[in-house]
């Protein structure tokens, strides 16, 4: 169980709501992507890594319970907690209880690859996690160690997935990266996988972090009618990017495909998201390079008006869109997707 839960920095009645929190293009932001760590045990293809945190660099849990106060009191309603790999931070399950005890926050989420998921579901979900992403990017075991390095053991993922699935998360949703010639012939196998453990799987366009051929999300949806899953529009949405389709149950029970394409189908106008990376570095957007040190801000007990300055300061410089795919052609810098929360 996890251990006494840490408050925000200062009271949350201590001064008057500010002004809700805006990018440049006025769109509202009231969810964080939180890293905890930069370390995975995974060496997936299509990701950055690193072997170790600087503990001199990282977030502390207190340090994390006072930041996320501060967003929650400019209308952050959503925190996910990412990496590297969170369940690694040996504090992840207090430092979900504490953010799910703060005043404002109404849903937290958590992305993981699986490999501690078995041990970890039901203490997670005991300590307020809502929601559970698994990366699951093939069922087949020689596949997984080829995309993924020998830390990866499907078993493991698995029975995570399982365990996920009866502790009583009000979503469980797999995670599928799809890359040319590597898993896009087993979509529907991910899909019939995901649906028989009442979970929803997502299929993800890969973006350019790391190796791999793209496959665009048109083309997904095609793979998964030849390969038998019937699926049709409907108007389901969440807090994040994705948008579904609908499939049916042999018993009539109406199940869910999402599909995130960053590349191909540009989602940014309705972007409500910011990341936190596990130093404490802002950054408003995926696409992007330049981040704020709010970490050292923290270090140096500013106050937390300096600190939701830098905040809106970064959002006020966010650009209508990403441009991701000049990253290709060198036009554009991004940062290892390992460092900034995935």
């Amino acid at each position: 169980m996890h251990s006494t839960v840490v408050r925000a920095h200062e009271p949350f009645v201590s001064r008057p709501l500010p002004d809700p929190l805006k990018d440049a293009q006025g769109r509202l932001i009231a969810y964080l992507r939180l890293s905890l760590t930069d370390r995975c045990n995974f060496r997936c293809d299509y990701c950055s890594v690193s072997d170790y945190d600087d503990p001199g660099a990282v977030l502390t849990r207190l340090e994390i319970a006072r930041l996320v106060g501060i967003f929650a009191r400019l209308g952050v309603r959503r925190v996910r907690l990412t990496g590297g790999e969170p369940t690694l931070r040996k504090e992840v399950v207090a430092i979900a209880a504490d953010v799910r005890a703060t005043i404002g926050i109404e849903e937290v989420a958590i992305t993981t690859n699986g490999h501690r998921l078995a041990e970890l579901a039901r203490p997670l979900r005991d300590a307020g996690v809502d929601c559970v992403n698994v990366s699951l990017d093939t069922l087949r075991p020689e596949r997984l160690l080829a995309i993924s390095g020998r830390g990866a053991r499907l078993t493991d993922v698995l029975d995570g997935i399982d365990a996920a699935a009866a502790a009583g998360f009000e979503h469980v949703k797999l995670n599928t990266v799809v890359m040319g010639g590597v898993n896009d012939d087993e979509l529907g196998e991910l899909v019939r996988h995901a649906w028989a453990r009442k979970a929803s799987p997502r299929f993800i366009e890969l973006m350019p972090f790391g190796k791999g051929v793209p496959v665009p999300t048109a083309r997904v949806k095609r793979l998964l009618s030849e390969q038998g899953i019937a699926l049709e529009p409907c108007d389901r949405r969440g807090w994040g990017p994705a948008h579904y389709m609908r499939g049916w149950s042999a018993a009539g029970e109406a199940l869910h495909v999402g599909f995130i394409g960053a590349m191909t189908e540009n989602f940014c106008d309705r972007c409500n998201r910011a990341r936190v990376a596990a130093d404490g570095g802002f950054q408003a957007c995926l696409g992007g390079s330049a981040q704020v040190p709010l970490g050292a801000l923290l270090r140096e007990d500013a106050p937390d008006q300096a600190i939701e300055a830098r905040i809106r300061e970064v959002l006020a410089r966010k650009a209508p869109r990403h441009h991701m795919e000049e990253a290709t052609t060198g036009l554009v810098q991004l940062l290892p997707m390992m460092g900034i929360g995935g």
